[in-house]
C-alpha cells in the first residue's frame, strides 16, 4: 500500500514537474517570439519612416526644380516681355502690358504654393495632383486632366506623400521622355481599396527593356509595398504608357 502510495506520488510529481517545464518552455519560446516580432515591428517602423523623410526630399528636391525653372523660363520671360512692353508703351498698349503683368503675378501665385513648407509636410493626394496638372496646363507641358470616381475617402498623410512620389516619377518620365500630347489621371474610391491610373498617349517603350533596366520601376513597387499597395505598370512601343496603383485601406 505504502508502494502505491509512494509511486502514485512520484507519478504525480513528476506529471507536475513536466507540465511547469511545458509551461515554461511555451512562455519561453512565446517570449521570444513577441520580443522578435517587436524588434521587426520597430525596424519596419524606422524604415518607413526613413522612406518617407527620402520621399519628402525627393518631392521638395523636384519641386524645387520646377520652381527654378518656372522663375528663369517662364516667369523671367514674362517680366522681359512686360519690361520690353513698357519701354515702348502707348495708350493702346496698356492693356496688353496689364495682361502680361498679370499673367506674372498669377504664375508666381501658383509657385507660392508649392514653396511654403507646410505643401510639402502636410501633403494631401488630391491636392498636390491637382497643383501638378494645373501646372503641366499652365506651362503647356501636356494636355492634363484629373478625374475622381467615387465617394471620396481621406488617406493617410504619410501613405499619400508615397502615392504622390510614385506618380510624380511617372509624370516626369511623360513629361520628358514620352513626348506625348495627352496625359490622364483618375482616382476611383471604393469601399476597401483607391484605384489611380494616369495613362499618357506617348511613344511608349518595350517592358522587357525596362524590366531588365527598371530601378525606377522596382523603386516603385518598393515604395507602393511598405504602404500595402499593388503597381502594374503596362506599355507597348507607340501605345503610351499605363500606370495602375492599387491601394488598400
Amino acid at each position: 500500500m505504502q508502494t502505491d502510495q509512494r509511486l502514485v506520488f512520484i507519478l504525480t510529481t513528476l506529471i507536475v514537474v513536466l507540465m511547469a517545464l511545458v509551461v515554461i518552455t511555451l512562455f519561453v519560446v512565446f517570449s521570444r517570439k513577441k520580443n522578435r516580432l517587436l524588434r521587426e515591428k520597430a525596424t519596419e517602423k524606422k524604415r518607413f519612416e526613413r522612406e518617407i523623410a527620402e520621399t519628402q526630399i525627393e518631392i521638395r528636391e523636384e519641386t524645387l526644380r520646377n520652381i527654378s525653372w518656372e522663375l528663369h523660363d517662364n516667369i523671367g520671360q514674362l517680366l522681359t516681355l512686360a519690361k520690353i512692353q513698357l519701354q515702348n508703351a502707348t495708350p493702346e498698349s496698356l492693356d496688353d502690358i496689364s495682361e502680361t503683368i498679370t499673367k506674372s503675378l498669377n504664375e508666381i501665385r501658383s509657385l507660392s504654393k508649392l514653396i511654403n513648407p507646410e505643401f510639402i509636410k502636410n501633403i494631401a493626394l488630391k491636392d498636390a495632383l491637382q497643383l501638378e496638372i494645373e501646372r503641366f496646363n499652365r506651362l503647356q507641358f501636356i494636355n492634363a486632366s484629373l478625374k475622381i470616381v467615387g465617394e471620396e475617402k481621406e488617406l493617410n498623410q504619410k501613405h499619400g506623400i508615397i502615392l504622390f512620389r510614385i506618380l510624380q516619377e511617372f509624370f516626369s518620365n511623360t513629361i520628358k521622355h514620352a513626348r506625348g500630347s495627352k496625359l490622364e489621371v483618375c482616382l476611383e474610391f471604393n469601399s476597401d481599396k483607391l484605384t489611380i491610373k494616369a495613362i499618357d498617349d506617348g511613344i511608349g517603350f518595350n517592358m522587357e527593356d525596362i524590366q531588365k533596366k527598371g530601378i525606377g520601376l522596382e523603386n516603385m513597387k518598393t515604395r507602393a509595398k511598405l504602404i500595402n499597395a499593388d503597381i502594374n505598370l503596362e506599355s507597348k512601343p507607340n501605345y503610351g504608357t499605363e500606370l495602375n496603383i492599387y491601394y488598400y485601406f
